[in-house]
């Protein structure tokens, strides 16, 4: 089994808990309380999309080409 590595972004949720996007996998969304359930669900969110994209005969994709970078700008304010 190979192992794949995913690039998890996690937003506080004004009112309480962190959503938390897959961004190489669209649609990949999931909640969590606190940032350890979080993750847990992120994990589950992950391994199910890929179960299905494996049903469905679709291609994994992966985070391997993905470059970050964190872009400073001025609201203008």
């Amino acid at each position: 089994m190979k192992v794949l590595n995913y690039r998890v972004l996690l937003r506080k949720e004004p009112e309480g808990g962190y959503t938390v996007t897959v961004p190489s996998l669209p649609g990949c969304v999931t909640h969590g309380t606190t940032l350890e359930e979080a993750l847990a669900m992120a994990k589950e969110a992950v391994e199910l999309y890929l179960e299905s994209l494996r049903a469905h005969g679709e291609s994994i994709p992966t985070d391997e080409s993905t470059l970050e970078y964190t872009l400073t700008v001025h609201d203008g304010a």
